[in-house]
């Protein structure tokens, strides 16, 4: 039996409206990615590709097409079965870190686990922590960490609950060249280790040129693949 895709997404679109007139944003794009694959999307922007890991992650709804995860159609889902099966599916990491201020470094961590049921989520979460280096700031909170330190923070919550399949947005943007290389160097070694699916959006083609994969946008639309 044939291997079935983590990811596949079917003539998808997406248009808004834009004072009246309607914007499109994304047309026609069709692909499929397998389980243990690393895909990067490029493009210039405002070229699409953030919009189109929104629709991946079910964060917002195509205006036309079909996206498919893990065999599940995202359309079939209300809002919250998309939220079960995010939180079942994907874990994230985004440019702007996106921690929680009120909560420490551990308890950030914690966090998925805890929605998930996870009674041993504090000592998977410290774990984690420790394998990004952190192990020496669990207490501390997002405020008094770095720029680096938040976005380690951020892989480990987004590896701590073995998701089968990552989405990174842009995830050196916010840092520093030399920093910048530190996190992208540690999130591909996680997810080598852990075999993890990775969808990458970044406009750095050398961290592109690092995934088995990468789909290029081009106003709207899927212009071309490359190995």
């Amino acid at each position: 039996m044939a291997e079935e895709s983590v990811v596949e997404v079917m003539n998808l679109g997406k248009t808004v409206d834009n004072g009246g007139e309607p914007l499109t944003i994304l047309q026609d794009i069709s692909f499929s990615v397998m389980p243990g694959e690393t895909v990067a999307i490029v493009g210039a922007s405002g070229s699409g590709k953030s919009t189109l890991l929104g629709l991946l992650a079910g964060l917002d709804v195509p205006s036309a097409g079909e996206i498919r995860l893990d065999g599940v159609a995202l359309a079939a889902l209300d809002e919250d079965d998309r939220a079960r099966q995010r939180g079942k599916l994907l874990g994230f990491v985004f440019q702007s870190f996106q921690l929680l201020p009120s909560l420490n470094a551990l308890e950030n961590v914690m966090l998925p686990l805890e929605l998930a049921g996870v009674k041993t989520a504090a000592a998977s979460a410290r774990a984690w922590l420790e394998r990004v280096g952190l192990d020496h700031r669990l207490k501390h909170y997002p405020k008094h960490l770095s720029g680096g330190e938040q976005q380690r923070v951020a892989l480990a919550r987004a590896f701590v609950a073995n998701p089968r399949l990552v989405l990174a947005d842009e995830p050196t943007g916010n840092l520093d060249a030399a920093t910048g290389q530190q996190i992208i160097e540690l999130m591909f070694e996680l997810n080598a280790k852990q075999g993890t699916t990775l969808i990458l959006v970044t406009h750095d083609e050398a961290i592109a040129a690092r995934c088995g994969r990468v789909l290029r946008i081009q106003s709207g639309r899927l212009a071309g693949q490359a190995a």
